[in-house]
């Protein structure tokens, strides 16, 4: 059974000059948003008896976060190592505040609670989008946009159950959520940026299904007019095995790997139009949706390379 202290109460050991080691088991972002003025910070995923016993003095050592089930949670382990004398603080660091302990503010930061949630349903997001629009081929999208809803819908309900959540401790361990202090800015910007790619997933997800209405004979001619370039996404291996002629190879496998805005430029033209083909339709519908994004005028082509070479367009062999 976990031991609890009200905030008022720890407010009055404060007052009375008791001596109070406290600490807080939220992640360093967290922390350096807004504490309690004499809590020192050991998040909950590097909390160990060790670390604890080298901070304690004589009396308990109290514990708190930002509702009050981390700091539970942190009681528990550390009974679990053999520590006896460890309070949780109910109510977390809003309740202290409340209760008139004093606390030191910094630069607003984005709660690991939303980050989960955001985080959760983002990738439900892309699931489902998967699964609807996606192509099957050459891989099955479908099927795996349908599993990785599953699979987040099944860990939700486990860490409900179990009140234990996998994805919240990883997501604490992310770079965003280790600043603290001077380097809050850099941790809010990263936030920012990693939510908003996951806001670009999911419309790539959507977007991944559709292909150019422009008919074949509409790309040759564009092409013929120089009004437009094909970009091959396929991989190196299959290029050199044949392509069409005049078309320039920017492997789906290097995008997903990131490609600099400069590098792309060197590669994509902006002021024309980019048709994209791969084997059967898949990859560049995906390679399209990646690169819109980014003011490319880029339209991916269903029929794959054995159909463009059968409606005539010229095909070469090697580099």
């Amino acid at each position: 059974m976990v031991a609890t202290i009200s905030p008022t109460t720890l407010a009055d050991l404060r007052r009375r000059g008791d001596k109070v080691t406290l600490i807080d088991v939220r992640t360093p972002a967290e922390f350096g948003e807004v504490h309690v003025d004499f809590a020192h910070n050991i998040p909950l995923d590097r909390l160990d008896a060790h670390a604890v016993t080298s901070l304690a003095g004589a009396g308990p050592v109290y514990f708190v976060c930002k509702s009050g089930t981390r700091s539970h949670k942190a009681c528990e382990k550390l009974l679990a190592a053999g520590l006896s004398d460890v309070v949780s603080v109910e109510g977390g660091t809003a309740a202290c505040e409340a209760a008139g302990v004093p606390v030191v503010r910094g630069r607003k930061a984005m709660s690991l609670e939303r980050q989960v949630r955001i985080a959760a349903g983002a990738l439900v997001a892309i699931g489902a989008a998967l699964a609807a629009f996606a192509p099957e081929a050459p891989v099955n999208w479908q099927a795996i946009g349908a599993g990785l809803a599953g699979f987040v819908g099944c860990g939700l309900v486990f860490a409900g159950i179990t009140d234990t959540c996998g994805m919240a401790m990883l997501i604490a361990r992310m770079p965003w959520n280790q600043v603290a202090g001077g380097g809050r800015g850099t941790a809010t910007t990263c936030s920012r940026a990693i939510l908003l790619g996951l806001a670009l997933a999911v419309a790539s997800g959507t977007a991944a299904a559709e292909h150019t209405k422009d008919s074949l004979d509409t790309v040759k001619q564009a092409v013929r007019e120089q009004k437009a370039v094909i970009i091959d996404v396929r991989e190196p291996d299959e290029w050199q095995q044949g392509h069409l002629a005049g078309a320039g190879l920017l492997p789906l496998s290097t995008l997903e790997r990131g490609v600099s805005p400069q590098e792309l430029a060197k590669i994509l033209p902006k002021d024309k139009i980019i048709y994209c083909y791969c084997l059967a339709g898949g990859r560049c519908a995906e390679a399209a949706a990646m690169l819109k994004p980014l003011g490319y005028d880029v339209r991916a082509i269903k029929p794959g390379y054995p159909q463009l070479v059968k409606a005539g367009f010229p095909a070469a062999v090697g580099k």
